[in-house]
């Protein structure tokens, strides 16, 4: 199994280095200190899994899982982090992620996620586990999403793939503070708070 970190601390660079240099059957292909340069590694390198951290610079590390799915699909992602929120864990399911590790568990619980994700499964560390099972609760009630525009589902669509409002506007060729007028109304519809609820919601339901 060939295995990728990406990861600015160097102190957790080193604890990965030493936990898959212990594992027999990992090899290591290399190191990155941040999401570009992951992106870049994993295209060169072709790692089956990467590690990967969210907190990293110039691109985080939710953008980055989300360029590596969409040029090398079949990569397996192991999310490692302090970040427990909703909106952290939500962002990184719908951004490709197949395992999902907090910082500070176990050894075995890594190594454990890591063979998950090469054999092709899912692991959720205990600590979110309660957060994504709240997410697969039953679809919010038509009745609260049918009242969405057909400029408000191309909108929704978009903001669902990432796009920023700027990105949005000259998409569909209006103005910037038409579409912040658009997305406001959408999250009131949805009754979010922000735009990765508002992609949890959408997929979920299956308005895109």
């Amino acid at each position: 199994m060939r295995v990728l970190i990406v990861e600015d601390d160097p102190m957790m660079q080193l604890g990965l280095e030493q936990v898959l240099s212990d594992c027999p059957g990992i090899t290591l292909v290399g190191i990155a200190e941040d999401g570009y340069l992951g992106v870049e590694a994993a295209k060169e390198k072709k790692p089956d899994v990467v590690i990967m951290d969210i907190g990293l610079p110039r691109l985080d590390g939710i953008a980055a899982t989300k360029q590596i799915k969409e040029i090398l699909p079949e990569i397996r992602v192991v999310m490692l982090t302090s970040h427990t929120a909703e909106t952290e864990v939500h962002a990184s399911h719908y951004s490709g992620a197949d395992a999902y590790c907090v910082k500070g568990g176990s050894v075995d619980s890594l190594i454990v996620a890591i063979q998950a994700a090469y054999e092709g499964a899912t692991y959720l560390d205990p600590q979110v586990a309660r957060l994504v099972m709240e997410h697969l609760k039953p679809p919010l009630p038509q009745s609260n999403l049918g009242t969405l525009s057909p400029r408000e589902l191309e909108v929704l669509k978009l903001m669902v793939e990432g796009k920023s409002n700027p990105e949005i506007a000259e998409a569909l060729y209006l103005s910037p503070n038409t579409i912040k007028t658009h997305v406001r109304g959408i999250m009131n519809k949805l009754a979010v708070d922000d735009r990765v609820m508002v992609a949890v919601v959408a997929l979920r339901s299956g308005l895109v």
